[in-house]
């Protein structure tokens, strides 16, 4: 009876991973028509050079399919398919529409960190509903536009809520630069690109009602600085803002695998 009772389920977890793999699968342009078309113009070293092309371009396709096919077997196997919440979820549309968004511009070449987020987006989004639809894509959005330093500075604000410039610098392990220096200017780009973006921002205090405050005016002093404030400022402190933290749960927090397997051997 345990087996009759298995099977079905068994049966709809293929059902919806071959149904995630053809959302994120794409199409692969059936290029045969097209190089029967034109071969007539080519000479025969033009037709070796163009088969060389075709046959690299292909084992690269095969490479990005084996990694999509690597991480939605990851996805599943985080998801408790016996819930209907969940099937009803990964069945839907909207989510259809997350994972061809998220596999549209593959990147997990590029990066296993990068790769290992996008997993964990749509094991999370899965799993859990504590944001809109429209803001799992900015996340995705984010995976794309930002590098893996940018996430390490995400990463030392969320240990640390309240950390300075130099303690994120120091936090991930950086040697002391000038200030003048190109890693310095990194830095600050990489601070003020997650500034402006939403993620991160200068703590503010705030009232009952959640609203900021502001900041009170320094008394005036006769001793200035001649120099501009230094990219490892060490007074101002930066915090996650409420997108930045929903970031980190979806992108940064890896669901368990319900399921133990061997990848390698798929």
């Amino acid at each position: 009876m345990t087996e009759n009772k298995d099977k079905p389920e068994s049966n709809r977890a293929s059902k919806i991973g071959r149904a995630a793999l053809q959302a994120v699968g794409g199409v692969i342009p059936l290029v045969g028509g097209g190089l029967s078309a034109i071969a007539g113009y080519w000479s025969e070293k033009e037709q070796d050079r163009a088969n060389k092309f075709f046959e690299h371009w292909l084992c690269m396709l095969e490479d990005e399919l084996k990694e999509k096919y690597r991480t939605v077997i990851e996805i599943m196997a985080r998801l408790d398919l016996q819930d209907k919440k969940i099937i009803e979820r990964i069945e839907s549309k909207e989510y259809q529409s997350l994972m061809r968004k998220a596999f549209r511009d593959w990147s997990g070449a590029e990066s296993e960190e990068k790769r290992v987020l996008i997993r964990n987006i749509l094991s999370n989004t899965a799993a859990t509903n504590l944001v809109s639809d429209d803001v799992i894509k900015l996340f995705i959005d984010w995976i794309d536009i930002y590098s893996e330093f940018h996430f390490k500075v995400i990463s030392a604000i969320y240990n640390t809520n309240g950390i300075t410039r130099a303690g994120i610098w120091k936090k991930m392990n950086k040697i002391a630069v000038r200030e003048d220096s190109a890693d310095a200017d990194l830095f600050k780009l990489l601070i003020r690109d997650l500034s402006t973006g939403g993620v991160i921002r200068q703590y503010r205090q705030t009232d009952y009602h959640g609203r900021y405050l502001k900041s009170s005016s320094k008394s005036g002093s006769n001793t200035q600085s001649n120099t501009v404030k230094s990219a490892f400022d060490d007074i101002e402190p930066y915090e996650l803002t409420q997108l930045g933290k929903q970031f980190v749960h979806y992108a940064m927090t890896d669901l368990p695998p319900k399921i133990e397997f061997d990848i390698n051997s798929m």
